[in-house]
């Protein structure tokens, strides 16, 4: 009688997963910590090693000895990354606040970023000769240059050279940070390499320049990763929806340009071992195009270890080559480590090769297994990166496996087209413009997907990101994975679950609690910035109070708390971190009207406000001063500016920041004082010109910083005093003698970066505070 064939999955491969794990654990110990925590637990280990070796000299002993060896290796090359990072010439003159001229090499493409006073560029440089006091040196280290608009146009791979102030870098990453306010002064342009990938990104735009906005952005991040000119509207639907993958170079990218090389060769009757030079020849040009930085370097590992998965025997072998890849890579670059970007990439490619097999096989039992395998993939690297994605954006998306799934067969054609079309145009421009318009056509699917399924009641749901919350989260997607099996085996059990997701992203999810009864007004968690929504008591609007540096954690809070309808918005001034998440306030409300504060500066962002507001068809006004002005349930006064104050500033902070609109606000009985970003100045004059005022709650101004007339705000007799700011943020706030100084007065001093999003409520006539969120 033939012996039954057990048809239960196999374990793949983990030996070398097991080493992955080691150097991960060797890698976050040594980073920052010097060579105490590794030295500790290479000797815990050692001695692990050495009893289990010398007990049973098995396999077990074998790969704890293994283990033991790469974290060890890890701890040594992330310790003494760190130290050096933090210990060579170029952090001591840093931490000298060392005026320099540096000649580096352009690591990155130019970053513009919104900062707190205007318009500036992050330029990654590698540095070659720092000139100080008159003196030359050699010093080859990494650095981040603050420069100002000027600098966007330098090309990846020039020389450059630059005059500025040194200062000390946060992190590990770079030996220090340069601010410079000159133009750029280029001493040389990118080398072949950089000049050849250059031309063939610029043919890709050529190839999609007639095509409408968004497509015209979305095909080169589908294809090289270059997300410029995409919509920061567009960019959230993406990140809600889980499709951000595809705006980053990534494994993906690489899978599906190498996998069409293949397929072609295959078709051209290329067979054996030249496939796979075939395929190192499609990873070659794929970095070419995307270009060998860092990021496309580890998208290229990772996408090579998912093609070896996909090949036959591809379960152990992919298995190995995740594990190999991922000790080599953080062998060579420990602070991967600590990069999102990095650890997305492992989680999505260990979910493709050790979850989404099993997954297909159950589907296959009752789908055809395409069918099965289109399903299987994209939810096991959406559930194995959930965790991690929570994390990071304070969220977990309930429609991205359906979204990835309906989008899978657009994004291989479009990303392979795409490149096609940018090779052509090369050649032969009108022929690259075709191709580059059937791409567009194939992006129009993906865009369509992204837009609906954010637009979905409960699309993503909050989450928290401290360790209790991320622990339960973690423990239930492992949950999921072993129970996945048994519950997609079968028709009924895998149509439910189905089903259920269904119903979990058109039907709103209710947060027990939230908002609370009686609330009066929320300081919402958006962090670095402010976001202030006060009930009108009418149905479901409200009045938003600034609107943070983002939309999504400013839509989060109002779609949290069933906001409909905004009456008014007031934006206190025109700072990033107050009007940057307009848009979030505006998507799907109906905003009434907006007061925005005299002085029209910084122009970038009145001009955002404008473009938005103009979109939107929201009328706008100067906040009325000294008229108060009845909403709902809400009594408000604004009390600064002065009618007289200027309209025009200098373009500094600090000018801006003494314009912002403060407003008294009476809810039910409690007054509460908005003061936005103003300093010293402006509360001086605010005390004398309101003598006597007090107030049950504070909104502090200048999200707690240092620069309080202290004196002022202790007279106000706060019964609560909440900071509107972000962990962990670069500013040092809130300062602790702004937080002591209030705390001295009895005031319950409360921080969105500790205790999340804060409710002020009130009950039987006594004023609480209901958190959520928070860490």
């Amino acid at each position: 009688m033939p012996a039954r064939r057990d048809h239960r999955p196999r374990l793949p491969d983990l030996r070398t997963v097991w080493l992955a794990v080691a150097a991960w654990a060797g890698a976050l110990a040594g980073a920052g910590h010097g060579w105490s925590l590794p030295v500790a637990g290479g000797v815990g280990l050692a001695t692990g090693a050495a009893l289990v070796w010398r007990r049973h000299r098995s396999g077990a002993g074998l790969a704890l000895a293994a283990g033991l060896l790469v974290y060890s290796a890890a701890a040594t090359v992330a310790a003494s990354h760190s130290l050096h990072t933090k210990h060579n010439p170029l952090s001591l003159l840093a931490r000298q606040r060392e005026s320099v001229t540096v000649t580096g090499t352009v690591r990155d493409d130019p970053r513009r970023i919104r900062g707190r006073f205007g318009e500036e560029v992050l330029v990654s440089v590698q540095s070659q000769v720092v000139l100080v006091a008159g003196r030359a040196i050699g010093l080859r280290e990494p650095l981040l240059v603050f420069a100002p608009p000027s600098w966007q146009t330098v090309a990846l791979g020039s020389t450059v050279r630059a005059s500025g102030h040194l200062a000390v870098a946060s992190g590990d990453d770079v030996a220090a940070v340069l601010s410079t306010e000159e133009p750029p002064d280029i001493r040389a342009g990118p080398g072949p390499w950089w000049r050849a990938s250059a031309q063939v990104r610029a043919a890709l735009r050529a190839s999609v320049s007639e095509l409408p906005p968004d497509r015209r952005a979305l095909v080169p991040a589908l294809v090289d990763g270059d997300d410029a000119g995409l919509d920061p509207d567009l960019t959230d639907d993406f990140r809600t929806t889980g499709l951000t993958h595809l705006l980053a170079v990534s494994g993906t990218n690489l899978t599906l340009v190498v996998g069409f090389a293949v397929m072609v060769a295959r078709w051209l009757g290329v067979r054996g071992r030249w496939l796979y030079v075939v395929g190192a020849a499609g990873i070659a040009g794929f970095v070419l195009v995307a270009r060998a930085e860092p990021s496309v370097l580890r998208a290229a590992a990772m996408g090579a270890v998912a093609l070896l998965g996909m090949a036959s025997g591809g379960a152990d072998r992919g298995t190995r080559a995740l594990g190999v890849a991922t000790v080599a890579l953080l062998l060579l670059d420990p602070a991967l480590a600590t990069a999102v970007g990095f650890g997305l990439s492992v989680l999505a490619t260990a979910g493709i090769l050790l979850l989404a097999p099993v997954w297909r096989d159950a589907l296959a039992r009752w789908l055809p297994r395409a069918v099965a395998e289109a399903v299987a993939v994209p939810a096991a690297a959406q559930l194995a990166c959930t965790p991690l994605v929570a994390a990071i954006s304070g969220q977990v998306s309930l429609v991205a496996v359906a979204a990835n799934l309906l989008a899978a067969p657009a994004v291989g054609p479009a990303t392979v087209l795409g490149l096609a079309g940018g090779i052509v145009t090369l050649a032969w421009a009108p022929a690259g413009r075709v191709l580059g318009w059937a791409a567009g056509w194939c992006v129009a699917w993906v865009i369509w997907v992204a837009e609906r399924g954010a637009g979905l009641p409960s699309a993503a749901v909050a989450w928290g990101t401290g360790p209790l919350a991320l622990i339960v989260l973690s423990a239930t997607c492992v949950a999921l994975a072993v129970a996945a099996p048994h519950l997609l085996g079968r028709r009924s059990t895998g149509v439910a679950c189905c089903g259920l997701l269904v119903v979990a992203a058109l039907v709103r999810v209710p947060t027990p609690g939230w908002p609370p009864d009686g609330w009066l007004m929320v300081a919402c968690d958006v962090g670095q910035g402010d976001g202030l929504v006060l009930n009108t008591g009418v149905g479901h609007d409200a009045v938003v109070v600034d609107a943070g540096p983002d939309p999504r954690p400013m839509k989060a809070c109002l779609d949290g708390l069933d906001i409909r309808t905004v009456a008014l918005v007031v934006l206190t001034h025109f700072h990033a971190d107050h009007v940057d998440g307009l848009p979030g306030v505006l998507a799907g409300r109906r905003v009434g009207r907006v007061w925005v504060t005299r002085l029209q500066d910084p122009p970038e962002g009145v001009s955002l406000v404008r473009r938005a507001l103009a979109a939107a068809g929201v009328p706008v006004s100067v906040a009325p001063y000294a008229q108060t002005c009845r909403v709902g349930d809400i009594t408000l006064e604004p009390v600064w500016p002065l009618p007289s104050s200027p309209t025009v500033g200098p373009g500094d902070g600090s000018t801006a920041n003494n314009a912002s609109v403060v407003l008294v606000a009476r809810i039910a009985g409690v007054r509460f004082l908005l003061s936005g970003d103003i300093e010293p100045e402006g509360q001086e004059q605010i005390a004398a010109a309101l003598p006597g005022l007090r107030v049950d709650v504070l909104k502090v101004p200048h999200h707690g910083s240092r620069y309080q007339d202290l004196p002022f705000l202790r007279s106000l007799h706060a019964r609560l005093a909440l900071i509107s700011v972000g962990a962990g943020n670069d500013y040092g706030q809130p300062a602790a003698e702004t937080v002591a100084g209030l705390a001295a007065t009895g005031a319950r001093v409360l921080r969105t970066d500790q205790e999340g999003s804060i409710a002020v409520v009130e009950r039987d006539g006594r004023l609480a505070t209901v958190t959520r969120g928070g860490s």
